[in-house]
């Protein structure tokens, strides 16, 4: 008889955005005439920038004729999208990442959890806490986190670097050596970052230890302050200690279009075996590339029009975050985050648990955001309002949570 994989049965619970929409579902279909403004997941709102529209048309068109059409991607990515992401992403920030280091994929979020097929079953990983979940349930899925302690919420073999108010959502060097660090800069769910000087602390720490990190850097585009690093590979030494991956979802509005992409760079080895060559052979034999039409979208991104269109959607959602957080601060909140990324990280009120805050939005201000503890137990106590909304919901919301 077949068995099943149980480290699946360890999850607790379901995904957290699945709970909140089972959530969401029940207060609505009880309250059918309650209008919901949902500032919870993370999903743009605004449609895709012009210029991104006409490639994808043309490329359409392309498929439509045998002269042009196009069967199955290389399983790496196009060259003409490679070499775009290498010259707009890195060369231009002085980066030495060459097109066959970038690894084109669906998303941030299909790499995020399968990079972690690379690694052995007894290596143990650290997160910042508050983190997105995807990295800690991924390696549950490999069986190797241990135990879950469902008092603290925290598995017993991962190794968790509380960002708090207190220490201003820095991550401190563990007392453990962990094996893999994951990183997510600027930080989902807070909304927060650090600068380049202490990223390179972080890479520093990882080329003396040998240990990897993962690098998120699916915020980038939102970036605002001169001081911080946009990707891992301004920091010296980072080719031989991090893998970056990236996305298309935030920056260029493909949550619904899908790519994104992975830099593992050729120096980048474990005991002499080359990380770059590993995930080339998972990604040949797992991925059949993104699509064609995808991809000629993916390079719109970096056209001048691209740029200039993007510039613009970046700046409605940070005007959003702006509003949120300075109608929070009004309202008496203390709040975080909303300068480098579009999320607003806010203390909860009179120690409310951040599902009880939930509970407390959604019945009274008929506002969805995201709980805090869903991203980890140091996020116990917080709640996340995202700017992917409407400037109209935004500025709604906020008008609602005052009345509160």
């Amino acid at each position: 008889m077949y068995q099943i994989n149980e480290n699946y049965q360890k999850l607790p619970g379901s995904y957290l955005f699945s709970t909140i929409a089972k959530k969401v579902n029940a207060f609505t279909q009880a309250n059918p005439d309650k209008n919901i403004i949902r500032l919870g997941i993370g999903d743009v709102t605004q449609p895709i920038a012009p210029a991104i529209i006409e490639a994808l048309h043309k490329a359409v068109d392309e498929m439509a004729d045998p002269a042009t059409f196009h069967g199955y991607a290389p399983d790496l990515g196009y060259d003409f999208l490679r070499n775009a992401i290498v010259k707009n992403d890195y060369q231009a920030r002085g980066c030495a990442i060459e097109a066959d280091e970038i690894f084109v994929s669906d998303g941030a979020k299909s790499d995020s959890g399968n990079i972690q097929e690379l690694f052995g079953p007894d290596v143990r990983i650290a997160v910042c806490d508050p983190v997105y979940p995807v990295y800690v349930d991924s390696n549950v899925m490999a069986g190797r986190t241990g135990t879950y302690n469902p008092d603290t919420q925290m598995w017993s073999n991962v190794i968790y670097m509380p960002c708090t108010r207190e220490n201003n959502f820095v991550p401190e060097f563990p007392k453990e050596t962990p094996d893999v660090i994951y990183l997510c800069l600027p930080n989902n769910p807070t909304g927060t970052t650090i600068t380049k000087a202490q990223l390179q602390e972080w890479v520093d720490y990882a080329n003396k230890e040998g240990a990897l990190i993962i690098y998120d850097g699916a915020y980038e585009a939102y970036i605002s302050e001169a001081d911080v690093a946009h990707t891992i590979y301004e920091c010296e030494g980072a080719q031989t200690c991090a893998i970056e991956i990236k996305s298309f979802s935030k920056n260029a509005g493909f949550t619904g279009v899908r790519l994104g992409y992975t830099v593992v760079p050729k120096d980048l080895k474990c005991n002499g075996v080359s990380l770059h060559d590993m995930w080339a052979r998972r990604h040949g034999t797992k991925f059949n590339g993104a699509p064609y039409i995808v991809q000629r979208a993916g390079e719109a991104v970096y056209s001048e029009a691209g740029k200039a269109q993007l510039k613009e959607q970046v700046a409605y959602y940070m005007k959003n975050a702006s509003v949120i957080k300075s109608g929070l601060k009004e309202a008496g909140f203390e709040v975080f985050g909303g300068v480098n990324a579009p999320y607003i990280w806010l203390k909860t009120p009179e120690q409310m648990t951040s599902w009880d805050f939930f509970d407390y939005l959604l019945e009274n201000a008929n506002v969805v955001g995201t709980p805090g503890s869903g991203f980890g137990p140091s996020g116990e106590g917080y709640f996340r309002l995202t700017a992917f909304g409407t400037y109209e919901n935004s500025v709604a919301a906020l008008e609602r949570i005052k009345a509160l």
